[in-house]
């Protein structure tokens, strides 16, 4: 029987970041996933020479320099600054909402004009997202960017939706572009699937079986399991099946170098199906004759599928909670963790820094 001190179920960036820290302080770990690659939603692949995002835009931004020198340590990230674009009605505005965006709109040249335009209300204590959003931004560019975009994505009515979804809306009144208001920001130049292969280096990493699977075929034996897949899964919905938004992608080479002309734009109308289209020969100006474009669709999420978004309203967070509370009395050495473990939604920072922290308490123990 083999064994190892972790068994790290998932492959994606908070596994590869916790079996880095534990091997390099001398534990050993072996990592399972259920995919046949590496890296989960931060997975990547080369088409047509350029590094696609097979899961969505993946820009990695931080405040935190040691979580941007940690990241960098497995291969160099470039300077690309996020300067998305919004399709309304057939017309291009800048993103994020900024004086760009209200002189277009408005017809504005100054933040005190475009203040006065805005003309946002005062909502005492908004108890969904459309109270919420229209407290931030005002009537006009929440009916213009956010309601039918958000709806699609979603696929319920914003007076439906818990506010926390859009806890920041990003607003300003300069002519400032730079949707990451983040000190360090950038798209590695390897790939995600290069960079993510180097922080497994030394590790055994079985792709294309999941824990179960694993369980009935492999004879491992760990001290310890982090579990970074769906805690419901994991307990057979026990207590329910913990609520998701799903996304379908499509990928499309075409025979031209430059088709949308920016890497991120949204289509914010609700009778487009699809919510964001990327152009990734943009996030580190590939050289090429032709370029891939990604069009994400906003899908249900089923049993099986792949759970991108977490809808933290209160029935599911009393449901994640019934959980966690079981996976404490009845598996004290499996910890729970990472996006699908934590039903939370972190960028690739918060990532890093949970798993890192985590490998501290590890150490420490």
């Amino acid at each position: 029987m083999r064994k190892y001190d972790y068994l790290i179920v998932g492959a994606g960036l908070f596994g590869a970041t916790f079996a880095h820290e534990m091997t390099k302080a001398g534990r050993t770990c072996i990592a399972v996933e259920k995919k046949h690659h590496v890296g989960g939603l931060c997975a990547s692949a080369r088409v047509e020479g350029i590094d696609v995002h097979l899961y969505g835009a993946h820009i990695f931004k931080t405040d935190d320099k040691e979580t941007w020198e940690f990241i960098n340590q497995f291969g160099e990230f470039n300077n690309f600054v996020n300067t998305p674009i919004a399709i309304c009605d057939g017309e291009a505005y800048n993103l994020p909402f900024n004086m760009n965006t209200f002189a277009k709109v408005f017809g504005v040249v100054t933040p005190e004009e475009a203040r006065k335009a805005l003309s946002i209300p005062n909502i005492e204590a908004p108890s969904n997202l459309e109270d919420y959003a229209i407290s931030k931004v005002g009537k006009k560019i929440y009916d213009m960017f956010i309601k039918g975009y958000t709806e699609k994505q979603w696929g319920k009515p914003c007076s439906q939706l818990p506010m926390t979804i859009l806890s920041d809306i990003p607003i300003r009144y300069t002519y400032n572009n730079n949707y990451y208001n983040k000190r360090f920001q950038g798209v590695p130049m390897c790939g995600y699937d290069e960079l993510i292969r180097k922080m497994f280096r030394g590790i055994s990493v079985i792709t294309g079986i999941s824990y179960k699977g694993l369980k009935r075929s492999c004879d491992i034996n760990a001290k310890k399991i982090i579990y970074t897949g769906p805690i419901d899964e994991f307990f057979d919905y026990k207590f329910g099946v913990l609520k998701y938004r799903s996304l379908k992608f499509e990928h499309k080479v075409f025979d031209c170098p430059n088709k949308n002309g920016v890497a991120v734009t949204n289509y914010v109308d609700k009778n487009i199906p699809y919510t964001r289209v990327i152009e990734h020969k943009h996030f580190c100006n590939h050289n090429s004759d032709s370029t891939v474009l990604t069009y994400e669709f906003p899908q249900n999420y089923e049993i099986g599928g792949e759970a991108y978004y977490p809808l933290n309203d209160e029935e599911s967070d009393e449901m994640y909670a019934k959980y966690v509370e079981y996976a404490k009395r009845e598996c004290p050495d499996i910890i729970f963790c990472g996006r699908l473990g934590s039903y939370r939604y972190d960028d690739m920072a918060e990532c890093i820094e949970r798993a890192r922290k985590l490998a501290r308490e590890e150490l420490s123990k």
